[in-house]
């Protein structure tokens, strides 16, 4: 079963950048890329729990800032270890993802 969920306006997040965004009873990091594309992942590096959202963007990845493990932002592929990622849909300029629930 599942559920979409809203995360808020595209524009409270700056382009090319993360803000973590608390959405149901999760909390995602959700980055606005330069491109325009919207992705959101688990808000914490797995290496050592880093803040992902606080980390620097690239075209489709994000670095971060603990120990710069950077991870592939559509697939959650890094290094060593590897994220969750949540499809983002924009439509009408909110953002929303479709959350599983129990």
């Amino acid at each position: 079963m599942s559920g979409t969920q809203m995360i808020g306006p595209l524009s409270q997040i700056p382009v090319g950048e993360g803000r973590n965004m608390v959405v149901g009873d999760r909390t995602l990091a959700v980055f606005h890329l330069h491109g325009g594309e919207v992705y959101a992942t688990q808000p914490t590096c797995p290496h050592r729990g880093g803040p992902l959202a606080d980390g620097l963007t690239g075209t489709h990845t994000v670095v971060c800032p603990l120990h710069d493990r950077t991870f592939d932002l559509r697939t959650g592929a890094g290094p060593d270890c590897s994220i969750i990622v949540v499809p983002v849909r924009v439509e009408n300029g909110l953002m929303s993802v479709e959350l599983a629930t129990a």
